[in-house]
């Protein structure tokens, strides 16, 4: 749909009325400020076109993280009936399960700073990293593989790399159920096979942050979290087996729209009625590579607490090397919801947006059950990062909230604004040292081409949706 205007219904919310083929209406969550980020942004547009999708229950609904993608903008959520909607790959994005996870120390900004460019160094030599990167180290078999499809993270835990302790930490225990290696094609798993254990490109890093100021005492304690600490963000997906997957998924899909005559507004909508074959295939194949990010993110942090033991000449467990949480990005599930005055069963798609589980929520490990699930926020690399949990009104959004800053500029515009030197200058200036595996990534990922993600979360936490824990500062990053 083109030339889609907004109204606005309150300081933290925008409308898009129904009109033509929308089934229901539209909600970007923006303030005054982010709205001016939309002014030329397709985004708006992509917002309605979900709206024209069968099935869709309720509105459609975006982060104030949004910006173009394919076919669904980034910070886009929507759910759909299990009896009359559907399954778009293009909701869940070619990053299946791209996600974040923030691991703690017991170390100060005063004790990291001395050796930061060191460790740095040695995060970077050891966690492959970049386009086509591979983990040597791993060696896995095929059957190997299929068992981390099928079961994410727990398999690392099993190999003795991760305590066992690190699986609640995690968003659905580091699982998702359903996972069908069956679906997934063999060029899927050719390419994601060697891909394990790597740090993906463009927006992935490993991120180096001190907790700069704490906003709610309790639940930073109830955390683990305190001022000046040194905790450590990891920020990749499912490498090359989930864009393999989205792309076989997508060209089935595009045929089974049109056998199904749904109308779709945008040929990246391809999608698949929840009832038929290709949805529950492509469903099993989806959770296969969700548990492969999760697996992913699990053998990164084995390799990073092995580079602080280093370092630092003590065991990860005595540096206080925990997981707070693992959250998904990308992702469709099927979960109950309130809609029209009773629970229904959906299926949601989170497009770069998080879970946002509240304090009691039988979902929560029982660490989480008394504050709610951590709610990871990461900033662009000159800036702040946040953790969140989510608040009252969260039960509007299904519980989601946003992923990220969201980005202001394309990777070709960043380039046209500014070389490798002055940002790495410029992050130097602000105390940030960073390594590359590309010069390009470091000018496309250059923090002014992001929003300010303290705008972002300033409107989640104005709509209620979110309450502000803690704020992190970058010291160092490595990017893919």
């Amino acid at each position: 749909m083109k030339d889609v205007r907004t109204t606005r219904i309150d300081p933290f919310r925008l409308k898009i009325e129904r009109h033509g083929k929308m089934h229901t209406h539209g909600i970007i969550y923006a303030n005054s400020d982010i709205e001016n980020y939309l002014l030329n942004d397709q985004a708006v547009n992509q917002v309605a076109n979900v709206a024209c999708l069968p099935g869709i229950v309720g509105p459609s609904m975006a982060m104030p993280d949004i910006h173009w993608g394919y076919g669904f903008p980034i910070g886009g959520v929507a759910a759909f009936s299990m009896n009359d909607g559907i399954v778009s790959p293009g909701g869940v994005g070619y990053d299946i399960n791209c996600g974040i996870r923030c691991l703690k120390t017991n170390l100060t900004h005063e004790q990291v700073s001395p050796v930061i460019e060191r460790l740095v160094a040695s995060l970077f030599i050891t966690v492959p990293s970049g386009v086509g990167s591979q983990n040597k180290a791993i060696k896995i078999n095929l059957q190997d593989f299929n068992q981390i499809l099928v079961s994410g993270s727990s398999w690392v835990i099993r190999q003795g790399m991760a305590p066992e302790k690190d699986i609640e930490c995690h968003e659905d225990y580091g699982c998702i159920k359903g996972a069908d290696p069956d679906s997934v094609s063999k060029k899927a798993v050719e390419r994601g096979l060697p891909e394990l254990g790597t740090l993906g490109s463009g927006n992935h890093f490993i991120e180096i942050d001190t907790v700069d100021e704490i906003f709610d005492k309790d639940v930073a304690r109830a955390f683990g979290l305190f001022e000046k600490q040194v905790v450590v963000q990891v920020h990749t997906g499912s490498r090359g087996l989930g864009h393999q997957i989205c792309d076989d998924y997508i060209h089935q899909m595009i045929a089974v729209a049109a056998r199904e005559g749904i109308s779709l507004p945008d040929r990246q909508l391809a999608c698949a009625p929840l009832f038929s074959t290709e949805a529950k295939k492509y469903l099993g194949a989806m959770a296969s590579a969700a548990n492969f990010a999760f697996a992913n993110r699990e053998i990164i942090t084995f390799l990073i607490r092995e580079c602080f033991e280093n370092i630092f000449s003590k065991s990860f467990e005595k540096l206080g090397m925990d997981l707070l949480y693992d959250c998904c990005h990308n992702i469709a599930k099927i979960e109950k919801v309130k809609s029209g005055g009773r629970e229904i069963e959906v299926c949601i798609h989170r497009k770069g947006a998080t879970r946002a589980l509240l304090p009691g929520d039988r979902r929560l490990p029982y660490k989480y059950i008394n504050t709610g699930q951590p709610v990871l926020v990461p900033g662009d690399m000159g800036r702040e990062s946040y953790i969140l949990v989510g608040s009252e009104k969260a039960e509007d959004t299904y519980f989601s909230a946003c992923h990220g800053a969201g980005r202001l500029m394309s990777r070709s515009e960043a380039k046209r604004h500014a070389n490798e030197r002055a940002v790495v200058d410029g992050l130097k200036l602000r105390g940030v040292h960073i390594i590359a595996a590309s010069r390009a990534t470091v000018v496309e990922e250059m923090p002014d081409a992001y929003k300010d993600v303290s705008k972002v979360v300033d409107t989640m936490t104005g709509a209620d949706v979110a309450i502000k824990i803690a704020k992190l500062k970058p010291m160092g990053i490595i990017k893919g």
